[in-house]
């Protein structure tokens, strides 16, 4: 017997005959789908014409008879809807398309290795779920460990994870636009933090310095102590070259591109830097990589060094914090004047009328700054309680790419 609208509507869970192959399958669910069944090739098929809530009896009826005219033609519907629909992949493979289209156009190499970012944070949790199945939840789980622990990083995530959905969106793995503005509402507020970021006293650091060189050598370790021994920030050690070092003459030449003033810092090497970095050379991948890196193809993430200072137990102190450190330390302990201090740090003066006539870098002064600073770091206990400064070893000869 025929259907009708009626009993379309009132259909119990089952299979419902209308004629000619076509039927209404209703599941436990609830939902029902229209499905004509027809031969093909001598084997009995079923081709969904979709869900009864879109389609209406009359509609599928049309589209019954529009499909058996293509198979009585010779068309394959199965074969050629195959052929048309779009395979949509994993949020992985779409955020590194979406990286390798979009990098060309980043001018700083800084946010053209975010990509970093979610391979630690991302991928791991949603790497392998279809980008058209990441929605707003999936976002807030991936968020949910790191939102407090390293906010302006998670919300960068969320920026990127936004731009990849949007480019999947391009691309028409996405049927609409992915709107992440709920996503906030699903994690907890982030309360900004004012002031200064947290410095180690400077009493309290060559001890540190101590355990991290006592500790097994890892990537981490040696970037964390390279970049108190010279006062930088994170990212100038991050992304430092092996071209970027003249190591027979202890010069380290940081681009302006790389330096927040955008202007080319020469940072003069202490020979425990030096050392440091001798022992890396000699590991190194390759005379163009970075310095810092398991394979001298990507820089370490912006959490390994804060990973190398907890694991030593500090919990309070941030790495940028220890440029806050030597500043105190110059100004309490040194007679270097203040200038030569903030040149050190690649501070840029905020006068711009005393910037243009102060040409000096103070680099020599810098230079004997920069030693007494390595060896107060390198202070060690001696038996009866005083301090001895720790003789480095001797440097090996090398040259290295200027």
């Amino acid at each position: 017997m025929a259907l009708t609208a009626l009993k379309v509507k009132n259909a119990k869970p089952g299979r419902h005959t209308d004629g000619r192959g076509l039927c209404l399958l209703v599941k436990p669910s609830g939902s029902r789908t229209w499905l004509l069944r027809m031969q093909k090739d001598g084997r009995r098929r079923d081709y969904g014409l979709g869900s009864a809530i879109d389609v209406s009896l009359a509609e599928a009826r049309e589209a019954a008879i529009a499909l058996r005219r293509k198979v009585r033609e010779g068309c394959d519907p199965v074969a050629e809807r195959r052929k048309t629909r779009k395979v949509v992949p994993n949020f992985e493979k779409a955020a590194r398309d979406c990286y390798e289209a979009l990098k060309e156009g980043w001018k700083n190499r800084r946010h053209a290795n975010w990509i970093s970012s979610l391979e630690n944070h991302v991928f791991p949790v949603i790497g392998k779920k279809p980008v058209d199945q990441v929605d707003s939840a999936a976002v807030v789980g991936v968020l949910s460990p790191i939102w407090l622990e390293i906010p302006e990083t998670a919300r960068k995530i969320l920026q990127r994870i936004g731009a990849v959905l949007d480019f999947a969106h391009i691309k028409g793995w996405l049927p609409g636009e992915v709107s992440l503005r709920s996503v906030r509402k699903g994690l907890p507020r982030q309360i900004a933090k004012g002031g200064h970021l947290e410095a180690m006293p400077y009493v309290d650091v060559p001890a540190i310095m101590q355990k991290i060189a006592a500790a097994s050598p890892t990537t981490g370790r040696d970037a964390l102590r390279f970049t108190v021994y010279n006062a930088v920030r994170s990212n100038e050690t991050r992304f430092a070259v092996w071209t970027e070092f003249d190591l027979e003459n202890a010069i380290w030449t940081i681009p302006g591109e790389r330096m927040k003033a955008r202007e080319t810092h020469v940072v003069p090497l202490s020979a425990p830097a030096v050392a440091l970095l001798r022992k890396r050379w000699e590991q190194r991948a390759s005379d163009t990589c970075f310095v810092f890196s398991a394979d001298g193809k990507r820089p370490i993430s912006d959490m390994t060094m804060t990973k190398a200072l907890r694991d030593e137990g500090v919990t309070g102190a941030t790495v940028h914090g220890f440029r806050s450190t030597f500043t105190d330390w110059a100004a309490e302990t040194t007679n270097f004047p203040k200038e030569v201090a903030d040149k050190a740090l690649a501070h840029k003066l905020p006068n711009q009328v005393e910037a243009a006539y102060r040409r000096t870098d103070f680099f020599d002064k810098r230079r004997g700054l920069m030693a007494l600073w390595a060896e107060y770091l390198d202070k060690v206990p001696t038996k009866d309680g005083e301090d001895a400064a720790a003789t480095a070893p001797d440097p090996i000869p090398l040259r290295a790419a200027a």
